[in-house]
């Protein structure tokens, strides 16, 4: 199973879940884009914070990554990452602490710290063990804290740090093409989910990074 710690030199894609969805039609969405573009990782990213809503949502999600061996992690909940089999954790805030979720959850585990635009935060998780470190939104949007991870983030990381990195929030096919030599992964979630056909949309975005 490939995860973000398993980072190739042309860029893979880490999808994201929409905060909430049917629980009738999405995972066929899911298993559409699976069976047709090659997917490192899927992250569970609900708003909900409803204990039977994430577990029933990780539960059917967890069915079909593992079924095309696609590795699958739940954004915050570890107990729940645990409990449901999923293959890991992403840590949605910085302050969240990666030793924590790796004593947790084992050496074996998927951990992953979404970082913001903060270098220094970046720098704290990948030393405490993370598998990935995300940086975002590089364009507009409502992830973090408004403030935007520049491409000077990424060329600075790419050079410097081994951790592998992920690029995420309001990716445009001009950010993809800018960004592909950087970074090791494009999380891709509500660029594509808010689009009447996601796997069109997300085709439109692999095709920028050949620029």
């Amino acid at each position: 199973m490939d995860s973000p710690a398993d980072a190739p030199e042309t860029p893979q894609i880490y999808l994201t879940t929409p905060p909430s969805f049917e629980l009738g039609r999405f995972p066929d969405q899911l298993a559409r884009v699976l069976d047709s573009v090659e997917i490192a990782c899927v992250r569970l990213e609900l708003a909900s914070r409803d204990e039977d809503t994430l577990s029933r949502a990780g539960d059917a999600l967890r069915a079909v990554a593992h079924a095309r061996d696609v590795a699958i992690v739940i954004a915050d909940h570890q107990i729940l990452a645990e409990r449901l089999g999923l293959d890991g954790v992403h840590l949605s805030d910085a302050a969240r602490p990666v030793r924590a979720a790796r004593k947790a959850l084992g050496a074996d585990a998927i951990v992953g710290s979404f970082c913001a635009a903060s270098r220094h935060d970046g720098l704290t998780a990948a030393e405490a063990g993370a598998d990935y470190v995300s940086f975002g939104p590089v364009g507009t949007s409502g992830l973090g804290d408004g403030n935007q991870a520049q491409k000077e983030l990424f060329e600075w990381w790419s050079q410097m740090i081994e951790v592998p990195v992920v690029a995420e929030g309001g990716l445009t096919p001009e950010l993809v093409r800018d960004l592909t030599p950087y970074t090791d992964f494009f999380g891709i979630g509500d660029e594509i989910w808010r689009e009447e056909d996601p796997l069109m949309s997300l085709r439109s975005l692999l095709a920028a990074m050949e620029g």
